[in-house]
């Protein structure tokens, strides 16, 4: 995908596609609900396997692009591992949470072994780390002592 335009060559303005993918993954809302406030808001008819679409291109963009942007975390933060059933599967979920009790970052995987551990625990040391305030280089060296 075009980097400089992601939306190029899209039938939408860029204004309904991000409203659509915000809202979705925002508020807890499906695919046909979108379909039927876009429709009453008097915006053209945009069909629910076209916001699926929207959703599984732009919401990983989405994503890399805001993660810089949000609130850092303190140091301290803790993992919890649980399974659950997702459509009937048994999963186990892996989520971080920090001192106050946010999320930082979950994780499914249909194994429970510690390659999968090691591979949550990079990702979100490497996403802790980028949102983290930059440091000066004598605070961060005390701080990592």
């Amino acid at each position: 995908m075009n980097q400089q335009h992601p939306f190029k060559w899209r039938h939408f303005q860029s204004d309904i596609i991000l409203l659509c993918v915000r809202w979705y993954l925002r508020y807890s809302l499906s695919y046909r609900d979108l379909e039927e406030i876009m429709l009453e808001r008097g915006l053209p008819v945009v069909d629910h396997t076209t916001i699926y679409r929207w959703v599984q291109c732009y919401a990983p963009q989405l994503d890399q692009r805001c993660r810089p942007h949000l609130k850092g975390t303190t140091d301290s933060w803790r993992v919890d591992e649980t399974s659950i059933k997702v459509k009937k599967v048994w999963v186990y979920l892996y989520r971080a949470v920090d001192s106050q009790g946010q999320t930082l970052d979950f994780w499914f995987s249909p194994t429970r072994d510690g390659q999968a551990a090691l591979r949550f625990f990079l990702k979100t040391l490497v996403a802790s780390h980028t949102s983290l305030p930059r440091v000066s280089g004598a605070r961060q060296k005390r701080r990592l002592s």
